[in-house]
């Protein structure tokens, strides 16, 4: 039988695709703790026993938004895999930056949920979370900066994560750096993309060389 999740999926005009496609945005506006399903119902213009009926209480709707986010980002490493292959490092990386930023800008609540619930202690510990270092892993073998999971360093996870820290504050703090910059939303989604390519190309191009071909600097 299926899943509230892959019913949702299968009828996007269904009121559970409705009710999951609010309880996104809201998740992502306001956290775990700050969302209730009192105000996905009344922003859905739902009575609480109908949100019930389609996902039962809050945290069975809020862990098949996780499921359903990480399996959109695994979907986007695999188009990411798809373009990089056999292509040198700097090229891999230019194509990851493209296609991950443009699906974190046009999905902000992902970029917000990891930033309200991976740092949020009162959150209860049974809720599933984005699955950063799964993700992190799969960045460094495409990049083919690991041959496998089981050897990705931990300086190397160290590093990507820096990235992903860049890009989640520059989507998710939009509101504040754009009005800064003074652009509109499309130079400011090309404006961060080339800074994130000014930065982490040149870095990680000139470490696979020194790693390759033993240059020190």
């Amino acid at each position: 039988m299926p899943s509230p999740l892959e019913k949702a999926r299968l009828n996007p005009d269904s009121m559970k695709a409705k009710i999951l496609g609010v309880a996104r945005k809201l998740f992502g506006d306001y956290g775990y703790n700050g969302t209730t399903t009192r105000m996905i119902a009344g922003k859905v213009g739902i009575d609480i026993s109908t949100l019930y009926y389609h996902w039962g209480e809050k945290q069975d709707l809020y862990e098949a938004l996780i499921t359903d986010i990480n399996e959109e980002i695994q979907l986007e490493f695999k188009e990411v895999e798809k373009n990089v292959k056999d292509k040198p490092l700097a090229e891999r990386l230019d194509i990851a930056i493209d296609i991950l930023t443009d699906y974190l800008f046009a999905h902000p609540e992902v970029s917000n949920l990891i930033l309200h619930d991976s740092f949020n202690k009162s959150k209860p510990e049974t809720v599933p979370d984005i699955k950063i270092g799964d993700f992190t892993s799969n960045i460094a073998i495409a990049m083919d900066l690991a041959k496998s999971r089981a050897n990705v360093s931990v300086q190397t996870k160290a590093r990507i994560l820096a990235v992903w820290n860049c890009v989640l504050n520059f989507i998710s703090g939009e509101s504040f750096f754009r009005p800064i910059l003074d652009i509109d939303r499309q130079h400011y989604l090309d404006t961060i993309k080339e800074t994130l390519k000014f930065i982490i190309v040149p870095a990680f191009t000139k470490e696979k060389k020194e790693e390759t071909y033993g240059i020190k600097p």
